[in-house]
């Protein structure tokens, strides 16, 4: 893993494709992700995109970008000024193309320090998405900003499956992060969990309910058919991914089983699909009646 510190010139991006629809901007601490060869790496659509990687290995490098709490705080005003005037308002989608939450935060506390800058200005809302238990190390003030802004913590777990077959282990136990799922529902903030990309599953009502009696606010399902960027899944079906899926529920590589999912899911809890779910948008089984 070669670590790298950069000078950023930008930490706010404004959201185009995938993300247009969930927020108005996209921020994110480091280039690449200490996750990159775990199984979330895997089926991450990042790996692909050239203008991140430069021609690197997914999951070998990573760039922090020390001036990241600076340059907030310099550009908030006028990005929020921009949000409120072309979009329904100044929210933050943190992270797209990283983990806040990976190894080297332990160590440089970079998205810590964005937290703070975030107490001095806040966004109007805030969706933090992690695949990591250590997000617990910033409980407090991430509970601090919820009480200043609309404010969703996203965990994504990705189905019951703690590991497929022929794949690395993911970065965080499954049971760690239903853990953390549940600490922040105890707590009063809006937990949601996202099973992106959805994993097959092996009994899914017993699953549901076991999330529902967590306190969860919803439940986010992305299917890597259309999650990855492309209408067919065509840059995930160049990875393991499929055939480590197809091995345990051979129909849990269509789209359609995105659905059969998210029927039973809506028993329990409120559920959204795709970039859909990632906006905060919901239904359940009585929306539909």
């Amino acid at each position: 893993m070669r670590v790298d510190a950069i000078q950023a010139r930008s930490i706010l991006t404004r959201t185009s494709g995938y993300l247009k629809t969930v927020s108005s901007h996209s921020l994110n601490p480091y280039v690449g992700c200490g996750f990159g060869r775990s199984a979330c790496g895997e089926g991450c659509y990042v790996r692909f995109n050239p203008w991140i990687t430069g021609g690197r290995e997914w999951g070998r490098f990573v760039d922090i970008k020390t001036n990241a709490a600076e340059l907030y705080l310099q550009t908030v005003a006028r990005e929020k000024k921009w949000a409120q005037k072309t979009r329904d308002g100044f929210s933050i989608f943190f992270s797209s193309s990283t983990d806040p939450w990976q190894p080297v935060e332990r160590k440089v506390r970079l998205t810590r320090q964005l937290l703070m800058a975030m107490q001095e200005s806040p966004p109007d809302q805030l969706i933090l998405q992690t695949h990591s238990s250590l997000i617990l190390d910033d409980l407090e003030s991430i509970l601090s900003l919820s009480g200043i802004c609309n404010l969703r913590v996203h965990v994504s777990i990705e189905g019951d499956c703690d590991r497929l077959p022929g794949l690395p282990p993911p970065p965080c136990s499954l049971e760690e992060r239903m853990k953390v799922l549940k600490i922040f529902a105890d707590r009063g903030a809006k937990a949601v969990a996202c099973l992106s990309p959805l994993y097959p599953m092996k009994a899914p009502d017993a699953f549901f309910s076991r999330l529902s009696k967590m306190g969860l606010s919803a439940v986010v399902i992305d299917h890597f058919i259309q999650g990855d960027g492309t209408r067919d899944g065509s840059r995930t079906l160049k990875t393991r991914l499929p055939d480590a899926m197809a091995r345990v529920v051979p129909e849990s590589i269509d789209l359609s089983y995105r659905d059969q999912v998210a029927r039973i899911a809506r028993k329990y809890l409120p559920v959204g699909i795709s970039a859909f779910g990632f906006a905060g948008h919901y239904s359940s089984n009585l929306d539909i009646r």
